[in-house]
């Protein structure tokens, strides 16, 4: 059964769902189709209306987006690997999701205000809002790092902070120690995922 995802290389939610795909042994099963968001001519329009990666066409022809809603669907099929049935575990984890989620929201604002505005009409004061919530929640995130395990969770935070070596330099590792210990030992829990997932990947 052949899907289609269109994403890009350096998108941090497209890198999210490729994870997925890869724990799920799915990632045989997708085409995917590299998008420009910016293109008024790329399909993705079409896809979604909302022009966004990423987008998951199924066989059938159905579009499913965003990365939250393709993942519990790839997980609902799968048996629920990726997202715990038991209440308790379940909001703890997509609690997790939603705060790495936010922090990745975040850093693509302060990317798009770098990258739509010239630098004198750029608005310091919503840079400043969107650099907050990224050191709110890698401050949270630093004083109780999450248990090493696989799961919608982890994989979200690990794209957050890949996507913060890609685009920020790596400037998050001098700060939160912990933080980079857990991401070093969440990428030896899948090396071959996170190298096939990587930008050059």
């Amino acid at each position: 059964m052949t899907m289609t995802l269109h994403s890009s290389a350096l998108s941090p939610f497209g890198r999210k769902v490729k994870l997925a795909l890869y724990h799920l042994g799915r990632l045989a099963d997708v085409t995917v189709v590299t998008t420009d968001t910016m293109n008024a001519e790329d399909p993705i329009r079409q896809r979604n209306p909302l022009g966004k990666i990423p987008a998951l066409v199924l066989a059938d022809g159905t579009v499913v987006y965003d990365s939250r809603v393709i993942i519990e669907h790839l997980d609902i099929a799968a048996g629920g690997k990726l997202i715990p049935a038991e209440p308790k575990a379940r909001t703890a984890t997509l609690t997790l999701q939603a705060l790495a989620d936010g922090i990745m929201d975040a850093l693509i604002q302060q990317r798009y205000e770098a990258v739509f505005h010239d630098e004198a009409a750029r608005s310091e004061k919503w840079l400043a809002h969107q650099r907050g919530k990224v050191e709110r929640a890698m401050a949270a995130l630093e004083a109780a790092p999450p248990a090493l395990a696989i799961h919608v969770g982890t994989i979200t935070l690990a794209c957050a902070l890949g996507y913060q070596d890609i685009r920020f330099e790596g400037a998050w590792r001098k700060s939160h120690p912990r933080l980079v210990a857990w991401l070093d030992g969440f990428i030896a829990l899948i090396p071959e995922a996170w190298d096939a997932t990587s930008a050059k990947g």
